[in-house]
């Protein structure tokens, strides 16, 4: 009798070997694979899941959206001095606004949409009935697209220096009120590089 039941006996037992040796690594011994720590683990959030989002206030967003059309205007202004300028120095001058505005557009615009905000659509131009700070008018674009040579280098600085002047008023107003770190960095940047441009321009009217 003993003899005939023996395999039956050995196959419960290699099954409860298994069934312990299954519990086992789901308990403690699951904890080098991709799924998590046998199910223990996941009930603590990572780092990353539980680090707190950036801040940011209502002077954020509206340094946003008032520099977006800002550096819009700015960069259409930059572009005409390819074709127009006289002076080597305005052309390097416009080159140099350009492909510093016009990444900070991309980057802000990125800023908004992350915060769930409306990107403002639409060139310089459209906003420059707004009120925002040394926006060019229509009237005032108009002028420079039709200057060229020597009227057109003294039409884009005196028109530069407005804007920056204004673009330097809007970053100063976000150090001193904004929340977000990065966007009150990008505002240092802006009233260090064009205060910069400003004095170079003054200096290349003679004015400086």
């Amino acid at each position: 009798m003993t003899s005939k039941h023996s395999p039956a006996r050995r196959t419960v037992a290699m099954a409860a070997a298994g069934a312990a040796a299954f519990v086992l690594a789901a308990c403690g011994g699951g904890s080098d694979t991709p799924s998590g720590h046998g199910g223990h683990a996941t009930a603590a959030p990572s780092p990353a899941a539980s680090a707190p989002r950036g801040r940011h206030n209502a002077a954020d967003v509206a340094f946003a959206k008032g520099m977006i059309p800002h550096h819009r205007q700015a960069v259409e202004m930059a572009e005409l001095a390819a074709a127009r300028a006289e002076s080597a120095e305005v052309r390097k001058l416009a080159e140099d606004i350009r492909k510093a505005q016009d990444p900070e557009i991309g980057t802000l615009s990125g800023r908004l949409s992350s915060w769930g905000e409306e990107v403002p659509v639409g060139g310089g131009a459209d906003h420059a009935a707004h009120g925002a700070e040394g926006m060019m008018s229509p009237r005032e674009m108009a002028r420079l697209e039709n200057s060229s040579g020597k009227a057109f280098d003294t039409a884009f600085m005196e028109l530069m220096i407005e804007h920056h002047e204004g673009a330097v008023a809007m970053a100063e107003a976000e150090r001193a009120d904004g929340a977000d770190a990065a966007t009150k960095q990008m505002a240092d940047d802006i009233v260090t590089a064009q205060t910069g441009e400003i004095s170079l321009m003054e200096k290349l009217l003679g004015r400086g």
